[in-house]
């Protein structure tokens, strides 16, 4: 296991700046630990939760930025869609996420390879006319977001141990 470390004056700004500080602290801790390269050997050496709190870094960077039709395109998809992401939500007390992707997951399953197929940024553009169903969850993640971040700044912060060692300077 790699061991990722945080300031404990990091963590204190992150609190003053508000949860979304307080989140990427520990999403920059552990994307620093592994050269921000998410590759198998990378996940090897991170425990579950650290890998959690990555994948949903990924869903809400490309969600909030363009919705799950870029999260897919971005190769994103199977790591929220095929792993157990969702039930680790749904462990860490974050139910309605849980229940959010599960529900995602057939529009996924439906418009995945095509996405991926896509080569050129005019046919991508053209993704969201040609596949509607994620409009609503998109709307959907946006409108819970804060509170689903919330709610992942308290699951960190209940269980500080799991994500980093916390430095005294």
């Amino acid at each position: 296991m790699i061991d990722v470390k945080v300031k404990d004056s990091d963590i204190r700004k992150a609190v003053e700046e508000g949860m979304d500080s307080f989140v990427q602290v520990f999403v920059d801790a552990i994307g620093n630990a592994i050269d921000n390269k998410l590759t198998l050997e990378a996940m090897q050496q991170l425990n579950a939760d650290q890998i959690t709190l990555l994948a949903w870094s990924y869903l809400h960077q490309e969600v909030m930025d363009g919705g799950y039709v870029q999260l897919i395109y971005n190769g994103y998809g199977a790591f929220i869609f095929k792993n157990p992401f969702a039930v680790a939500m749904r462990n860490w007390g974050i139910r309605e996420l849980y229940t959010h992707i599960r529900h995602g997951k057939k529009y996924y399953e439906k418009y995945h390879e095509a996405i991926e197929a896509v080569e050129s940024d005019e046919d991508f553009m053209a993704l969201y006319e040609q596949m509607p169903e994620f409009d609503e969850f998109d709307d959907e993640f946006v409108v819970n977001e804060e509170r689903w971040c919330a709610m992942i700044a308290a699951y960190i912060d209940d269980h500080i141990e799991n994500f980093a060692t916390i430095e005294n300077e």
